[in-house]
């Protein structure tokens, strides 16, 4: 894994732009548990990762017993693990991380189409298209925010242009096939082999909004059902027309639809709903089956522009009620949400909810609507605000083991930059997992401390960073910008704030320097010694160099070297500095189209 995540980090789409990969181990492998912890220092920032979870696993839980460990290469069973140990361990790290996901490995296997010709490990890096080693994803969406009529009884679905739409989709996706060209012979001999297709939708939060349906209704997970029973309805029957005219996948009789009446099928999976991150920004709607992520927020442009963009059916509603004002859009823009804002009717503030208005427990009852007529998987991930507890992640994912959802992604807002908790005594890491807000404080400042004044230069200007330490250790930092002063000025002082409170929380200063180091902005500097890349970036330095000073008496050099090889901060988009936002199981930038896993 390290191997390939240094790979991906060396070779960027188009020089910029990462690729994504995908981990996933069974549950029931011997290295299992060094897999769950493998991204807590921030390590393997290429990969997403996720757990396959077994059904015997999970009635071990349920028990709470053991269950086997196996030896991947014979199938020996090598040893045992408490199962509740376990899934606690899971499900602390995804609240304190975000990672890993979980993927329930025997449902994608019992809706496996061929399994003769082998058995499912693992999905794409979005969690929807379960494949076989050597398949690869063949997908597209129907936006649904374009499959409405206006009628005398006002807005309804157009059922027969969806019909039409899934139809013309079908076909034209097994046509993607024919024309592609693969990079291996047997990535080509399998695709062309199953044929999978896999269609979806997008702007179902858009379609809810014109409807005058809220996204966390029963009315709306019942809609959910219904609109995806229909498509997959229709998509099966144009697989099936094709299969006549043009014949059944070749692997078609190593199938499970071998031998069925009228069970023809050109396509071994049809249905599938992905992310459409960047698709959904494309074309003006919302993305697959996520609820808004914000009815107006800020996008930057050229020379630091910044623009406030609303929804536009927002935007609609409220100049048709008279509630417009520029005022209220930059409001609305801070918050995000139009929840609790008493210029915005309380009917419109039903429809209009986001991912963070919306409790865990809606998302999963929306994802598995939709799963129930899915023949691969839904990529959704489940928001949490910042004050939800692990067990309120351990709530979701018993939910979604109930439902029969095929996998969950989850992020608790502002979890991606979190640390690992340390101990004053070892200032290592104690645990793999980080303790909720709440059962730490600062330690109060002490009276005397000694320190060293470092002055590097930045794209905003001479930063001087001063760090001070006691016999306790590294306590508490203070910044200074030269004459240029500004927001710059301003923010480094706020940083400097922050790692002081950590510091005197207990917090490792090593970690606290690995997270520093290589965050970027668009200003960076060459210094005596290497780049520095951001003023951020530049704390970071001074600290490394204070941490030698206190282990040696001495540093050698001003600015320690930094290459564009670094990772970027894991808020921030790297292409135009903005912050990303997590949905589909992904990280996407509304401000210039970015998406994590394009």
């Amino acid at each position: 894994m390290r191997v390939f995540n240094q790979a991906t980090e060396a070779v960027k789409q188009g020089g910029t732009r990462r690729g994504a990969n995908m981990g996933v181990l069974r549950i029931d492998h011997p290295d299992i548990l060094e897999f769950i912890t493998c991204k807590k220092d921030g390590d393997f920032s290429n990969f997403n990762i996720s757990v396959a979870i077994t059904e015997e696993f999970m009635e071990a839980v349920k028990a709470g017993t053991d269950y086997t460990l196996y030896d991947p290469r014979d199938k020996s069973a090598v040893g045992t693990l408490n199962a509740a140990e376990v899934y606690d361990l899971i499900v602390n790290l995804a609240w304190a991380t975000g990672d890993p996901g979980i993927i329930f490995i025997d449902r994608m296997n019992r809706d496996n189409p061929t399994p003769a010709i082998g058995e499912i490990e693992a999905t794409n890096p979005c969690g929807e298209q379960p494949l076989l080693p050597y398949e690869a994803c063949n997908l597209g969406s129907i936006n649904l925010s374009r499959m409405l009529k206006r009628g005398n009884e006002g807005i309804d679905i157009n059922w027969d242009k969806l019909k039409d739409v899934t139809h013309r989709a079908v076909r034209f996706l097994d046509d993607v096939i024919e024309v592609n060209n693969y990079p291996l012979p047997q990535i080509d001999e399998l695709v062309r082999g199953n044929r999978k297709i896999g269609l979806g939708v997008m702007g179902w939060a858009d379609m809810l909004i014109e409807l005058g349906i809220g996204y966390n209704t029963a009315e709306a997970v019942e809609l959910a059902r219904k609109v995806m029973e229909f498509i997959a309805t229709e998509a099966k029957a144009e697989s099936h027309d094709l299969a006549l005219e043009r014949g059944v996948f070749p692997n078609f009789d190593k199938s499970i639809f071998a031998g069925k009446e009228n069970g023809e099928l050109r396509n071994a999976t049809v249905t599938t709903i992905a992310p459409t991150g960047t698709l959904s920004i494309i074309a003006s709607c919302s993305s697959g089956v996520e609820p808004l992520f914000a009815v107006s927020y800020v996008r930057n442009v050229m020379d630091n522009d910044k623009l406030v963009e609303v929804n536009p059916r927002f935007e609609k509603i409220a100049h048709d009620m008279d509630f417009y004002s520029p005022e209220l859009m930059e409001e609305i823009a801070e918050h995000g949400s139009v929840q609790g804002i008493t210029e915005v009717p309380a009917q419109v503030q039903e429809v209009f909810v986001t991912a963070h208005d919306i409790i865990p427990e809606w998302h999963i009852r929306m994802q598995a609507a939709y799963q129930d007529y899915i023949d691969n998987a839904v990529s959704k991930t489940v928001n949490f605000s910042n004050s939800a507890t692990p067990e309120d992640v351990r709530h979701t994912y018993d939910l979604a083991y109930e439902l029969g959802v095929k996998g969950v992604t989850i992020y608790r807002d502002g979890s991606k930059d979190s640390q690992v908790l340390t101990t004053g005594s070892t200032g290592k890491a104690e645990s793999a997992v980080q303790m909720p807000a709440g059962e730490i404080a600062p330690r109060p400042r002490p009276s005397v401390t000694q320190g060293r004044t470092e002055k590097i230069q930045t794209g905003c200007g001479n930063l001087y960073v001063t760090i001070n330490w006691d016999e306790q250790g590294m306590c508490e930092v203070f910044t200074s910008m030269g004459k240029s002063g500004g927001c710059a000025s301003s923010q480094s002082e706020a940083l400097s704030r922050m790692i002081s409170a950590s510091l005197r929380a207990g917090i490792d200063p090593e970690a606290l320097t690995k997270h520093l180091r290589g965050i970027r902005c668009p200003s960076p500097a060459w210094a005596e010694g290497g780049k520095v890349l951001s003023c951020a970036d530049a704390v970071g330095i001074a600290m490394e160099h204070a941490l030698e000073f206190i282990k040696t008496g001495e540093t050698a050099g001003l600015v320690s070297k930094n290459t564009d090889a670094l990772d970027n901060h894991a808020g921030a988009c790297p292409e135009c500095g903005s912050d990303l936002e997590h949905e589909s199981g992904c990280a996407v930038c509304r401000s210039c189209g970015y998406s994590k896993c394009a």
